[in-house]
């Protein structure tokens, strides 16, 4: 299934711009292997016209009522509603991830921009009359500027046009996208979606480029705020630089989800909840749940059923909707994952299930690696510590609810944590006493809707104010406090020394 290698652009003020760099980066189709199109690296130059752009935007954008910036995003999601089929497939094409996963990803995307429409409410702020006798206070909620939004390649729609771009432009602001290299082409329809649906130029940009022209956006006077999600190394490294030179910012970054199995749980239901999570997007997302701490009577039990439904997910081309396990993103990634493998069988970790060496019948080229399982990790191994980012499940055996909580408790991420079990009470003390940031009661893939927001912990989160909800709209938001006192004639008349604050701190009258 070949197609024409595209030379792809990058988007500035409303228009579609060829780069004058002289670099590009591969953008493959994974199913295939094939190279379709090919990303620039655009120059700080082009770069810098992104951030000028939306910073000249920004005047009339922030001043536009906040009813009529939600109109264009109620085009926006009539629009992506109308090309969910086309964005599937694109994404599909250019990720890797199956056909229904593709489509969850757009459809994410599109449940932030719906909430995003409700701006004229969120933005509302808090007044109280007589604060003191005469005195009246209202706060507002003011955009900042322009913001900068990183983002990574396993996720093309949910994460640039749903966590980022949606909630800060419908609170006035403007912003310039990093776009990944390897999956920028679902980014840059949804900027023509943008601009159909009425998005003034420059109010979104779009860019691809390398680590050192991404620099400029952590630094540059122009930028108010940077938004990333990616690897916990670089995301700590934009925090403390974009904090540095007095940016607003919010990091989203790795994580190592574990699930801890009771004797009690629904074994079949939570095996099936588990193999959905750990294989999920090939288990290239930050909710995956790559660790299974397992109650040592039913461990055997549960490893059986991994093993079964892990072996029997069907492997196909992202597009081929009867397909259930897809490919890797690329060759490297794949190489990475595989090493991985190799380092928990070094480790002396029981490999149960062997991904390696699978192909698909028509689809020889493809970066495929088959679900993986390891048995018997034990405190100390990497492999059931660190962020693998493929279909890689590993199970730890503890004796009951306290030894489990402590390991799961034990390990610096904290993004989201799962509990399998028919106890209520061992529910509500999981709950009260984990420290993901995101539980699960049953649940595979703990993440809420985005009217609650991405409430990553400890190394998996760098910042004050999470995505998406509330927080998310408070991050692209500062708040600004008017006080205000009217005279009467004949107050206004007599003019008097008053010594406290302006008034504020009164004697009673």
């Amino acid at each position: 299934m070949s197609e024409r290698v595209r030379q792809l652009g990058y988007y500035v003020n409303g228009e579609l711009r060829a780069s004058e760099t002289t670099r590009y980066m591969d953008c493959f189709d994974p199913s295939t292997g094939e190279v379709t199109a090919r990303t620039p690296q655009c120059t700080p130059g082009e770069v810098e016209s992104a951030i000028k752009a939306a910073k000249a935007a920004f005047i009339a954008w922030s001043a536009t009522p906040a009813p009529k910036r939600a109109q264009v995003l109620f085009r926006l999601k009539a629009l992506m509603d109308a090309h969910l089929e086309e964005l599937t497939l694109l994404t599909a094409k250019e990720h890797g991830k199956v056909w229904d996963e593709a489509m969850g990803d757009v459809l994410k995307a599109i449940e932030v921009v719906e909430f995003a429409c409700g701006a004229p409410e969120l933005m509302k702020g808090s007044t109280l009359m007589d604060c003191t006798v005469g005195y009246d206070t209202a706060q507002y909620m003011e955009p900042l500027g322009v913001f900068a939004g990183i983002v990574p390649w396993n996720f093309p729609a949910m994460i640039p046009m749903g966590w980022m771009a949606p909630l800060c432009i419908a609170t006035g602001n403007t912003m310039v996208l990093k776009a990944a290299s390897h999956t920028p082409r679902t980014s840059m329809r949804i900027m023509e979606l943008w601009t159909e649906a009425g998005l003034p130029p420059g109010v979104l940009n779009l860019v691809t480029c390398s680590r050192d022209e991404a620099e400029i956006l952590l630094r540059h006077a122009d930028i108010a705020g940077v938004a990333f999600v990616g690897s916990t190394g670089v995301g700590r490294h934009i925090y403390e630089t974009a904090a540095r030179y007095g940016k607003r910012v919010q990091c989203l970054t790795e994580a190592k989800n574990h699930a801890l199995v009771l004797a009690d749980a629904a074994l079949e239901r939570a095996a099936a909840g588990i193999v959905n999570s750990a294989c999920g997007c090939a288990g290239e997302r930050c909710m995956a749940l790559p660790v299974i701490v397992a109650e040592e009577s039913i461990a055997d039990r549960l490893v059986a059923l991994l093993k079964e439904k892990m072996g029997s997910l069907r492997m196909g081309a992202a597009y081929e909707k009867a397909s259930r396990l897809g490919p890797l993103v690329t060759a490297e990634h794949r190489d990475h994952v595989i090493s991985w493998i190799e380092k928990g069988v070094a480790e002396g970790a029981e490999l149960v299930l062997d991904g390696r060496g699978k192909t698909v019948s028509g689809y020889e080229g493809g970066f495929y690696l088959g679900a993986t399982l390891f048995d018997r990790v034990e405190p100390g191994m990497s492999i059931g510590d660190k962020e693998i980012f493929g279909p890689v499940a590993c199970v730890k055996r503890v004796r009951d609810f306290e030894e489990g909580l402590a390991v799961m408790n034990a390990n610096e991420f904290a993004n989201g944590s799962v509990i399998y079990t028919q106890s209520g009470y061992y529910a509500r003390e999981f709950s009260r006493r984990t420290h993901g940031g995101m539980v699960g009661i049953n649940i595979g893939i703990p993440v809420p809707l985005g009217v609650f927001g991405f409430t990553g912990h400890k190394n998996s989160f760098f910042g004050d104010l999470h995505a998406m909800g509330k927080d998310g709209v408070r991050f692209f938001t500062e708040l600004k406090s008017v006080t205000a006192h009217w005279f009467s004639e004949s107050e206004a008349a007599v003019a008097t020394v008053d010594n406290s604050w302006d008034g504020m701190i009164s004697m009673p009258k």
